[in-house]
């Protein structure tokens, strides 16, 4: 399933950058653009803008830099669907999904869970004031510490004892019992009798990244078992890529500068009643791919807490070699221990935020932990201590991270420098190769450079422009991407937001947010003659190459013979 690029392309032009953003962030008139501090990092002196020609915004101090698809992302922290979502519900528009080769996605049957979700939240929460069981309830809470003010923010809920507590609203109306069958709040017995799942319960809303409840955490109030119970895997709810308690975080801290991971509902809610109000839970698992990612995307430095026994190092172990393929430059994870028996609930009430936070402060480092562990491991046997560590560190995209930790290892072995370590060891680097085009880029000036450029920060350059068969068989790094900009511009797009975002998942994206920003010092008014002036150098390069290619061949065909003769009679006239 996927959007159609036509619907993204129009909702890119129907939203104007400037009054979007402005709605969130307050903009100033700056010349032709407009400015405001950036939202992305503290500063005293605005260095964001935002241009309403190019429908782009950029800030010249942290680099932040990308269309209203983007802007959404960051500022709500978003993934590219859900930011679709929010601009379209913005335009009272619905997404259009196209038929793939995955499932497709029933959007219908999915906003009807989210709201039968959302008021299965509000059942809960309306219990836990009125019910004639509540008491026992808020004696639980009252004793576990919770203030009121920190149920209120996690919509902490009950679900009382009985078969159909929930069940029981929507008695009239099958439909909504199908849908909460499908949405895991209602269990069916092989008889077909159906019942509530959660029962005697401590209710615990999951939301996602917008802030919608998408499934729940039951905690049983006494010693039944199962301690918890969660929802299951539902059309709205993948656990392995949602996180406990990271909308709230949002909700508190704008840009949070670091996260805390630990396992449990309550440990989230207790650090939240300390003040230390910036941690998620897993959700029971180990923490997956999608969850480091989601993680990593919202705060530069992530601690995961574990217990300080053998499970717990296992469990710190594997979300190592998970992380690892997913770090980036200023990316850090760190591992937290607590004594044998603890965990953050009840560590936090025995030695209060202050000294809790200093044991976040002191957290091991990856680099620590990754020898430590597998000194721990291989004890005096270097070589498969180096062999496992390499294998790891191959899995870095993070060249700094990586460098680092090959110097670290090669000290560890007692070798010279990382280089004989990587001589040694056959080290693979896993650094991506770019491509050509991106290389060819780099000079300053060139004609191709300049037309790319040119074309990006001003795509009616393209328009109604007449097919370029020659560039299509110019031998020059590069010249692909050109021919590329050139079908795009000549009917697709209108400007600079929109040509970008038919490259959002391209390896050129990089390349190409670069030149719009890069000053090519062309004066608007001679704008159309320089790009045409490029024009004609490439294709004079062409007839260059292909008279080379001809003179130097023998046994010319007839084709090829008269071909030759007109190259020549071409570049005669030129010089």
């Amino acid at each position: 399933m996927a959007i159609p690029r036509d619907f993204i392309n129009e909702l890119v032009a129907r939203i104007d950058i400037v009054d979007m953003i402005d709605a969130k962030v307050p903009l100033k008139k700056a010349g032709k653009n407009h400015s405001a501090c950036c939202p992305f990092h503290s500063e005293k002196s605005p260095s964001f803008t935002v241009s309403r020609d190019k429908q782009f915004y950029h800030c010249f101090g942290c680099g932040a830099h990308g269309n209203v698809i983007d802007f959404v992302m960051e500022y709500d922290r978003l993934d590219f669907i859900d930011a679709i979502d929010e601009l379209a519900g913005q335009l009272g528009v619905e997404v259009p999904r196209e038929q793939g080769t995955g499932k497709r996605r029933d959007e219908g049957l999915s906003r009807d869970l989210y709201q039968l979700m959302e008021e299965a939240s509000l059942h809960f929460q309306s219990q836990l004031r009125q019910h004639n069981d509540k008491q026992k309830v808020l004696d639980y809470l009252d004793h576990r510490g919770l203030s009121n003010k920190v149920v209120e923010h996690f919509n902490i809920g009950f679900a009382p004892d009985g078969w159909d507590g929930l069940l029981g609203r929507y008695r009239q109306n099958q439909d909504a019992q199908d849908k909460l069958l499908t949405a895991g709040m209602v269990i069916e017995n092989d008889s077909g009798k159906r019942y509530d799942r959660f029962r005697d319960r401590l209710m615990f809303p999951i939301r996602d990244r917008r802030g919608r409840v998408i499934g729940f955490g039951g905690r049983v109030l006494g010693d039944g078992t199962p301690k918890y119970l969660n929802s299951p895997e539902t059309p709205i709810f993948h656990k392995g890529n949602e996180l406990y308690g990271l909308y709230e975080v949002k909700q508190r801290h704008r840009d949070p500068q670091q996260i805390l991971i630990v396992e449990g509902y309550m440990d989230v809610v207790a650090l939240a009643q300390f003040d230390v109000d910036y941690a998620v839970a897993s959700l029971g698992t180990s923490t997956t791919a999608e969850q480091f990612q989601l993680l990593l995307r919202s705060a530069k430095e992530v601690i995961c807490c574990y217990d300080g026994d053998r499970a717990g190092t296992e469990a710190a172990w594997r979300a190592l070699e998970t992380a690892l393929p997913l770090l980036k430059p200023g990316n850090q994870v760190k591992f937290m221990f607590l004594p044998e028996g603890e965990d953050p609930d009840t560590m936090v009430r025995q030695v209060g935020k202050e000294a809790f936070e200093s044991q976040i402060s002191e957290a091991t480092e990856l680099p620590e932990f990754l020898f430590d562990t597998l000194a721990q491991r291989y004890g005096g046997d270097k070589g498969n201590l180096a062999k496992q560590a390499i294998a790891l560190i191959e899995k870095i995209q993070d060249t700094v991270l990586q460098s680092l930790l090959l110097e670290n290892l090669a000290h560890k072995l007692r070798m010279d420098s990382a280089e004989e370590l990587k001589r040694k060891f056959a080290f693979s680097s896993k650094e991506q190769v770019k491509p050509l085009q991106t290389k060819a880029l780099k000079g300053r000036g060139t004609p191709l450079r300049l037309a790319i450029a040119l074309l990006v920060q001003h795509p009616l350059l393209g328009e109604g422009l007449p097919v370029q068969p020659a560039l299509q068989h110019l031998k020059m790094a590069g010249i692909d991407l050109l021919t590329h900009l050139l079908d795009v511009t000549r009917v697709q797009v209108k400007n600079s937001a929109q040509l970008l975002e038919q490259f959002r998942d391209e390896p050129q994206l990089g390349t190409l947010k670069k030149l719009t920003r890069w000053d090519h010092q062309v004066a608007d008014e001679n704008l159309q003659q320089e790009f045409r002036k490029t024009l004609i150098w490439l294709n004079n390069q062409y007839i260059e190459q292909r008279y080379q290619e001809l003179s130097l061949k023998q046994n010319h065909t007839k084709e090829e013979r008269i071909q030759l003769s007109k190259l020549i009679a071409v570049i005669q006239g030129q010089n």
